[in-house]
């Protein structure tokens, strides 16, 4: 078992810590020794706080052979994105040193892991500003192809079995893009679900925290810790938690699925197209219900209106500082921020209420299904560094503020991860999560990348 701990899901370890099976101790030194031992290869990993999460897996194995728990996390080692503040560790944002902060408190997010037990590993890598201009971080599957972005650390980090909890965030495709590219369970929950205190952000009002894990249990324990209103945070909601483990735990009646082949399956490449037309064949004769839909009207414009929104409120954030430094800001997010600067008041209310409109009409539309089925990506990770890939699949549903999953769900004839993309109405998140826990079954994915080839780069990779 020692030798395998990094294999374990965060359920699973947490449920061995809790059965004193397993030590907190071990599990992240464990972790550590993952870390030391592909990070040359994948690059995943901003800072490393070694000593910190030892200490604090000393402490937390103390209270544990105590009797004592924190919370459903206790001694899970967790990944964070580096928008995220820990206190006493640098906030950099992917970005140059003019844009470094040392915050003296967590963020709230990072203080709900906390009080559950979770164990602070370190700072994953993220593109600089959460925005489009790549990293240095390599998908685990292949390190030649991009892990996708902006949260490239995280989910990197969870494919290559570094940690098994990582969290990102998502303001048109951060999550759910890499998750799918790197093999792994990214879920995007309702905007404002997760409090955002203490994130740098991109744009308010389309910033979502994002969950990158290796089962939807998983997702479902994350999204119970860190779900809840934060009245710190002016974005944060206020609707009741729903139990989310025991929606997933109950995940026995076959869903209805709303198929979107309208852009979603029309645009996407051939293997993709392919690969999601039998996912969906398959689900359908485990019993799930199937029917292809429409799209509203409005889903003509909600990506102008979300990219105009995202510029503005973007070069708001960076006004200050970009009037200072806008040399020193990486082509992509420098474009996007000059182009908000040109942006006409009246054109971004336009674009607020054209994102409003889509996600009324959406409504009626997930409210008859379990969720809309998708895929996540246009191809499988595209091989180079010169872009993190397209996030247009992922961006209409973050633009309407709506939950959405990565799920796992194959690989190409080149060994790269393919996935799915379900989605379901605002704050539907236990009947996405019961939804993609039925698929979860049924697919039975279950690869991961080839160790020897993420050591040593290069090659065709994943195991089946």
């Amino acid at each position: 078992m020692r030798d395998r701990l990094h294999l374990l899901t965060a359920s699973e370890a947490s449920a061995l810590i809790r059965g004193r099976q397993i030590s907190v101790v071990s599990l992240v030194d464990a972790s550590l020794q993952r870390i030391d031992a592909l990070e040359p290869g994948v690059n995943a990993w901003v800072t490393v706080d070694r000593e910190g999460a030892l200490e604090t897996a000393r402490r937390l194995a103390t209270e544990s052979e105590a009797g004592r728990f924190r919370g459903p996390l206790h001694g899970v080692p967790v990944g964070l994105k580096d928008l995220y503040d820990v206190a006493g560790m640098t906030t950099t944002a992917g970005a140059p040193p003019f844009a470094h902060e040392r915050p003296t408190e967590d963020a709230e997010s990072v203080a709900r892991l906390r009080r559950a037990g979770a164990v602070i590993v370190g700072k994953t890598t993220t593109t600089p500003f959460a925005y489009r201009d790549p990293c240095e971080t390599r998908n685990p599957w292949n390190l030649g192809h991009t892990p996708g972005g902006s949260s490239s650390g995280s989910a990197a980090a969870v494919a290559a079995r570094m940690v098994p909890l990582a969290l990102g965030s998502q303001t048109l495709g951060s999550t759910l893009r890499p998750a799918a590219y790197c093999g792994v369970v990214g879920l995007k929950p309702t905007y404002g679900r997760i409090s955002l205190r203490g994130v740098v952000p991109l744009a308010w009002s389309l910033d979502h925290a994002g969950i990158f894990c290796r089962s939807v249990a998983d997702a479902a324990l994350a999204l119970q810790v860190l779900a809840g209103h934060d009245p710190a945070d002016p974005h944060s909601a206020q609707e009741p938690v729903a139990d989310y483990l025991e929606a997933v735990s109950r995940a026995e009646r076959p869903p209805r699925f709303g198929l979107v082949r309208q852009f979603f399956l029309e645009r996407a490449g051939p293997e993709v197209g392919a690969h999601v037309e039998a996912v969906a064949q398959r689900l359908a004769r485990a019993g799930a219900g199937l029917e292809e839909v429409k799209l509203p009207p409005s889903f003509a414009g909600v990506h102008e209106a979300g990219m105009r929104v995202m510029q503005v409120e973007a070069a708001a954030f960076h006004a200050v500082r970009f009037a200072a430094h806008a040399v020193r800001y990486p082509p992509q997010i420098r474009g996007a921020i000059e182009d908000g600067l040109e942006v006409r008041g009246v054109d971004y209310v336009a674009a607020q209420r054209g994102r409003g409109q889509f996600r009324a009409e959406t409504a009626p539309l997930l409210a008859r299904f379990d969720a809309l089925l998708m895929p996540v990506t246009e191809t499988a990770a595209p091989r180079g560094f010169s872009s993190t890939g397209d996030p247009v699949f992922c961006a209409p549903w973050t633009f309407a503020g709506v939950p959405a999953i990565s799920l796992p769900s194959g690989l190409t004839r080149d060994g790269l991860p393919l996935a799915v993309q379900l989605v379901s109405g605002i704050f539907d998140e236990a009947r996405l999560l019961a939804a993609a826990r039925w698929c979860e079954a049924v697919l039975g994915f279950s690869g991961m990348p080839s160790e020897s080839l993420v050591t040593q780069g290069g090659g065709r990779e994943g195991s089946r």
